[in-house]
């Protein structure tokens, strides 16, 4: 297998799922619908629909009960980000190397398009019912509806947020770091793999497995991201570097280095893998880009 060419092929699968979810651009409403799709269509990895689709895969589920989640979560995750550029919060004028949403259509619009984002996740979520392929399985979307909700919530995404935003330049200890990536970033990524375990059919031990390797997943992928802002270039990211330190904000880097930072990546990563193949489960592109994940430039 030759992993750069499968990855660029399922992004390609991915973006036609999105596309195929998105709002149309018509009515009076049409400038919310545009700068929605804007947002959504500005590209990036597709790291978490992608990982409820290769989890579910991994159970043997019906993939096109994957679909809607995949869809709703890219919106979610596209939300967080429209929210995080805006001057009240990070004050970013670009993501993914262009102008960020409420640099192109005014704040009120970016505060108004993230929001929507958020609803129309869940609006898209519940069409999941509507597909065959969720006869006989309506349990498991119940069930996938319930981690989704929960973890981009109060005790979730939004939650960390909320601490990340209010301990904004001020010393944080290592614990309530922890407490943030766990929800802001960890949460989504749970959240993007216990949904594709659950719709493919996975056992509630499983699940516990699977939610535990993703959570060491998101931490190490929110670790990188902590180096990549230190070591890389903003052609590389595709926005700012050194916006922590500009932000005067408490990392893993700031409080343990570089070096250090890495080998926690590492481990993490390491553990995580370990924890999937123990469930005796095939997915070699999976765990493949799990690996890869730490070794990201961008």
């Amino acid at each position: 297998m030759n992993f750069q060419d499968e990855l660029k092929k399922r992004t390609e699968e991915i973006e036609k799922v999105l596309e195929s979810y998105l709002p149309a651009e018509e009515g009076f409403a049409r400038t919310m619908a545009q700068a929605m799709n804007y947002s959504v269509l500005a590209g990036g990895k597709r790291l978490r629909p992608m990982l409820i689709l290769e989890t579910l895969r991994m159970f043997g589920g019906e993939e096109k009960l994957a679909y809607p989640f995949m869809a709703a979560m890219e919106m979610i995750h596209t939300h967080s980000l429209v929210h995080d550029d805006l001057p009240a919060l990070d004050n970013d004028d670009y993501r993914r190397g262009r102008l960020t949403t409420h640099k192109v259509y005014g704040e009120a619009m970016g505060v108004l398009s993230g929001v929507a984002l958020l609803n129309y996740a869940y609006e898209v979520m519940f069409t999941a019912f509507d597909l065959k392929e969720a006869q006989g399985n309506q349990a498991c979307v119940i069930q996938a509806l319930k981690v989704m909700s929960h973890k981009t919530g109060l005790y979730g995404m939004l939650g960390g947020q909320s601490v990340d935003v209010e301990n904004d330049g001020k010393p944080m200890s290592r614990e309530m770091i922890d407490y943030i990536y766990e929800n802001k970033t960890s949460a989504l990524i749970e959240a993007s793999m216990m949904t594709g375990a659950i719709l493919g059919g996975a056992s509630e031990e499983e699940v516990s497995v699977i939610e535990k390797a993703a959570g060491n997943i998101g931490l190490a992928f929110q670790i990188q991201d902590d180096i990549l802002d230190v070591t890389s270039t903003a052609e590389e990211l595709g926005k700012p570097i050194h916006s922590d330190e500009k932000n005067h904000k408490t990392t893993y880097v700031t409080l343990m280095g570089t070096e250090k930072a890495s080998q926690q990546v590492k481990k993490l990563s390491d553990e995580a893998v370990e924890l999937l193949e123990g469930l005796n489960k095939k997915n070699e592109f999976l765990f493949t880009l799990i690996r890869e994940l730490v070794g990201r430039r961008k």
